[in-house]
């Protein structure tokens, strides 16, 4: 038998969904509700008036934590490090922000002497995955309440009506076409026309980010610096992490990049369309990539291109707090140690082209790599090279030519037999 819950930690955003949460809450588990915000970077205007908001709702508590720091810290950075991208082209905002959230939602319930916690996640979505699989990493005795997943609202004219009835104040804005999520790295959109993944993203949809075509005639130039892997100077003056990522942001938006548009394969067995802006994220990805490229031997560089890929599943599925994302965040750190320097980049009309790059660890050196005269390396040596490297081939092709062991009786293998139809 569960255990009667008496003291719940909600996810509360100040949207209709979550003002209506609270009152439900209430209702059906006779229970008082703590409402729990994070501040990880989203529009400040979202915080005005939202404790008085979540009182008026029937909170007993509301609790807003500043995270964006750790945000970049102990998320963002190690997540760039890795070069997570999910399905080429999503730089994963929303995923990455669900775990951090939710630990200090599990800590604010250890707080405050609570036995569940609830979120305003649908049940088509990924972020449910998300949420509640870090809860359950965190205390899985702690229980889980999605009121989308119990109740019997199912439209937004339900959700008025329900908190009317109740006298619940709402400052019910005009109901918008899109659904946005916004943090330090990123703003999503989907809904209204993008649901056609034919039909263009409209005019206006791309929140904040310029379009690259209205983007200045001239481009900026930007030297980003970074030490063991970690950014942390622009132009050669230094910046905390929500400062630098805040200032990349500005200009990414100003020279139009960072956009994205997704068709993407949801956890939850659907596809589905979006736009994504990450005009600093995207930044960071390619200065970090060319510092990488001077100071990794061969081997950890390709070996770490193939593991990126999991990185950026395990983070997308919700899977974040796992020992395989541990296990391969421990290995990026290592490869970390001498990814020291400075990226020199050109930001114009939605490109992030490389201009330069410098490490005074870099494996990069000009007497080995000239085609001109050198000292250092003797180009008779390619060819014993060549013929160890291409002896696997050497022998097949012998095989191939065995009749007659000559060129005359070579017949070149049938490769067409292996083609589709």
């Amino acid at each position: 038998m569960n255990e009667k819950i008496n003291k719940v930690v909600l996810a509360y955003s100040g949207g209709l969904d979550t003002s209506v949460i609270i009152p439900w809450l209430k209702e059906n588990y006779d229970c008082t509700v703590i409402a729990y915000t994070a501040d990880v970077g989203q529009n400040p205007d979202e915080f005005i008036g939202l404790e008085e908001k979540a009182l008026a709702s029937g909170a007993e508590k509301f609790v807003m934590e500043d995270l964006r720091e750790e945000f970049c810290t102990d998320y963002l950075w190690p997540m760039m490090q890795s070069g997570a991208v999910y399905e080429g082209k999503y730089l994963l905002g929303t995923s990455i922000a669900r775990p951090l959230i939710a630990r200090h939602m599990m800590e604010c319930v250890e707080r405050e002497g609570g036995n569940a916690v609830a979120h305003g996640c649908t049940g088509k979505g990924n972020d449910q995955v998300r949420f509640e699989l870090a809860f359950k990493a965190y205390n899985p005795k702690v229980r889980v309440i999605a009121p989308w997943r119990e109740w019997d609202l199912r439209s937004r004219e339900d959700c008025i009506q329900y908190a009317a009835d109740r006298n619940i104040p709402l400052q019910v804005k005009e109901k918008g076409i899109y659904s946005h999520d916004e943090n330090l790295w990123h703003l999503s959109s989907e809904g209204g026309e993008l649901e056609d993944p034919w039909e263009n993203a409209p005019k206006g949809v791309f929140g904040k980010i310029k379009p690259p075509w209205e983007a200045p005639e001239e481009g900026v130039e930007v030297v980003i610096g970074f030490e063991k892997g970690v950014p942390v100077s622009i132009d050669g003056k230094p910046y905390s992490p929500v400062a630098l990522l805040e200032k990349l942001n500005a200009l990414g938006r100003d020279h139009g990049i960072g956009r994205e548009d997704i068709v993407e394969n949801r956890l939850v067995g659907m596809k589905s369309r979006g736009v994504y802006e990450t005009p600093g994220g995207t930044i960071l990805y390619k200065a970090h990539r060319e510092i990488e490229s001077l100071v990794l031997d061969a081997e950890t560089l390709h070996f770490k291109e193939q593991l990126a890929p999991k990185y950026a599943e395990l983070v997308y599925n919700g899977r974040y707090f796992v020992p395989l994302r541990e296990a391969l965040d421990a290995f990026v750190r290592e490869t970390q140690h001498n990814v020291t320097g400075e990226t020199r980049l050109l930001l114009y009309k939605g490109n992030v082209m490389v201009l330069g790059r410098r490490s005074p660890y870099s494996l990069y050196r000009e007497e080995f790599a000239t085609f001109g005269q050198d000292d250092v390396y003797d180009q008779s040596d390619a060819e014993g090279f060549i013929n160890l490297y291409g002896l696997p081939v050497k022998v097949r092709s012998l095989i191939e030519m065995d009749e007659g062991n000559s060129l005359e009786g070579y017949k070149a293998p049938n490769y067409s037999k292996f083609k589709r139809d």
